[in-house]
């Protein structure tokens, strides 16, 4: 497979053959498994205080007495300690060593990397996302555009190329999050917009832009290929990113 190599101004500088992950074959279900096992890693446990409710020395009255056998407060008949009675324990409380991280196999997520970076050739999927460009994915620059150190240089760069108007879409769709998620350090929702692939350092100049991901090659992950477990991420290459990625 081939790609067109695009210069900061948007010209076209050549074509280059696009390495062999590119023809990985398709897998939903593993790319699904991925983003989920390092969403995972994420999670944050939580539980209770394993004495919570049971701070008493409370104890039954025993047989005999025409009354329940449940525990009761020494200086009173009041039930204590039980889940069903009031300030008792919890009948089936969360617990902090709950396993949390779905784990998947070396193997299965190596796939899953591959026919996630497969899918961003793919313009039915780009679509199926929402975004929006002018022209064939993939995008692939010059190494110059690595090199770039003002935002606007590289906002001068998207928009020669007909990929800026992605980044205004990702900037319109910010809004407050419904519930109490605002409050909880997650105020704003926002889509997705480009992912930037450079080959040493993630660009910086970019990493301001709404929406925007800027990553190196070794940085890829299926998170940031598919998000929201959904492939075909409008990605834009450097020459010197998938010259790396030959032996992906």
């Amino acid at each position: 497979m081939k790609a067109q190599i695009l210069s900061i101004d948007g010209q076209n500088a050549g074509e280059m053959d696009l390495p062999a992950v590119f023809d990985e074959y398709y897998r939903p279900d593993l790319i699904k498994r991925a983003v989920i096992s390092n969403q995972s890693t994420r999670y944050q446990p939580h539980g209770t205080n394993p004495y919570a409710g049971i701070k008493t020395s409370a104890a039954s009255w025993g047989s005999g007495r025409g009354a329940a056998q449940v525990p009761r407060i020494k200086n009173g008949s009041r039930v204590a300690r039980i889940p069903q009675a009031v300030g008792g324990r919890a009948a089936h409380p969360p617990k902090v060593e709950k396993i949390l991280v779905r784990k998947i196999n070396k193997q299965e997520k190596r796939i899953a990397i591959r026919s996630a970076i497969a899918a961003t050739t793919n313009p039915e999927l780009v679509l199926a996302r929402g975004h929006k460009f002018e022209g064939d994915v993939p995008f692939v620059f010059e190494d110059s555009f690595e090199e770039l150190a003002r935002t606007k240089d590289v906002v001068s760069a998207l928009e020669a190329a007909g990929l800026y108007q992605d980044v205004v879409r990702s900037r319109d769709s910010r809004k407050v999050r419904a519930g109490r998620g605002k409050l909880r350090g997650r105020r704003y929702k926002q889509r997705k917009s480009l992912l930037i692939v450079t080959s040493e350092k993630p660009h910086q100049a970019a990493a301001n832009l709404a929406g925007v991901d800027a990553v190196s090659v070794n940085q890829l992950n299926a998170e940031l290929l598919a998000p929201g477990t959904h492939a075909g991420r409008l990605t834009v290459w450097t020459v010197a990113a998938l010259k790396k990625m030959e032996d992906f």
